[in-house]
């Protein structure tokens, strides 16, 4: 094999794969991409297994090839180098690396020890979304879903697509739940309930730029192909069975306060100055048309603030784990939100004012 590329060409693929591509060796081939260079067709792969990841890429072939590259070493280089860069390789275990009058050899692997693609189930459905739709969906629910739960399918987001065209995306930790709803051009013959781990749909927001396009999904049995201009991204889905998040939306909430969503943001942040690390425990006292958030610290002391809000029911105190509260806050866009709560221990939802397709519940903790 031998080609020549633009450092910013390579740069800029290059950078696209690096957090997709295994750090730790179990499997080494998986700190590799592989590079197909053919008449009409070149391109890089790179998988973690979960996630698989296809991208074209423009270079000039003097001599046609695969080969699998040490993903992060040859980024390394590219960055350092300035100019046009030659990649040649006479066999699949070294690779040549010039760029001026520099010159690196890279230590390689064969082609055919590379993964291969896997391929969709022959009942594949599509469906087309926009890409700034999708990326608020995965943005205002993903930072909700579990990290390290032993209870695997709660690390990830649940996709429930109606064959009506209602798409629901939520994620869950079992202390809170985060729900976005929308429409969106189905043409699902069955109702799908689709579970991404955390990790493929972090990967996947990062192809999902400020610029509005089309995104294809092909809905295999195992595995989800996501089309994006000329990139192909593959997830793997989570086998099991999401928890039922509808039973645990409150139908209704005996007290509702509206309140000013910066005010109540920044009142958080300052109290929590004071809470317990590991907890982030503030108390809310809640009085017609005034909160009171504290909290307390033996080791460091104690901090109060107020604010204005409406409310005009009974007296009421709760306490949250302020940064559930503020992780909420952040994915909104409404100048005011509704509170609504039932009983002290009673799941609280939160909602922005004159919309009712994003809903956040936070379980209370006990004073």
């Amino acid at each position: 094999m031998k080609v020549t590329i633009e450092k910013n060409e390579l740069q800029k693929k290059l950078s696209d794969i690096q957090s997709i591509v295994e750090k730790k060796n179990t499997m080494p081939v998986l700190s590799h991409f592989l590079l197909v260079a053919e008449k009409g067709e070149a391109y890089i792969t790179a998988t973690d297994l979960e996630t698989a990841f296809k991208e074209p890429i423009t270079l000039t072939i003097a001599a046609e090839g695969k080969l699998c590259i040490p993903a992060k070493k040859l980024f390394e280089i590219v960055r350092e180098v300035d100019g046009a860069i030659v990649l040649e390789s006479a066999d699949e275990k070294w690779l040549k690396v010039k760029s001026g009058k520099s010159q690196f050899r890279l230590a390689c692997l064969s082609h055919d020890q590379f993964p291969v693609w896997p391929a969709l189930s022959a009942d594949v459905e599509h469906m087309e979304i926009d890409s700034l739709l999708l990326l608020e969906m995965i943005d205002k629910t993903l930072y909700s879903a579990g990290e390290s739960d032993t209870r695997y399918v709660l690390n990830g987001l649940l996709f429930n697509i109606k064959p009506s065209g209602t798409l629901i995306v939520v994620g869950t930790d079992g202390h809170r739940l985060a729900l976005s709803t929308k429409t969106v051009d189905s043409k699902l013959k069955e109702e799908k309930k689709l579970i991404f781990s955390r990790k493929s749909l972090s990967e996947l927001r990062r192809f999902l730029d400020d610029e509005a396009k089309q995104v294809r999904m092909a809905i295999g049995k195992n595995h989800i192909l996501f089309e994006m201009d000329s990139i192909q991204f593959l997830a793997r889905l989570i086998e099991g069975t999401y928890p039922n998040y509808e039973q645990v939306i409150p139908v209704a909430g005996e007290k509702t306060l509206v309140v000013d969503r910066i005010a109540l943001m920044k009142s958080m942040r300052r109290v929590s100055i004071m809470s317990k690390e590991r907890s982030s425990a503030v108390k809310v006292d809640i009085e017609p048309n005034l909160m009171s958030i504290s909290a307390s610290n033996p080791e460091l002391g104690e901090a109060k603030d107020e604010l204005s809000m409406e409310y005009s029911g009974e007296a009421i105190t709760v306490a949250f784990n302020a940064r559930y509260i503020l992780d909420a806050l952040s994915v909104m866009s409404s100048d005011s939100i509704l509170i609504k709560i039932n009983e002290p221990l009673s799941p609280t939802l939160l909602m922005e004012s004159g919309k009712d397709d994003y809903k956040y519940i936070v379980m209370p903790m006990r004073l």
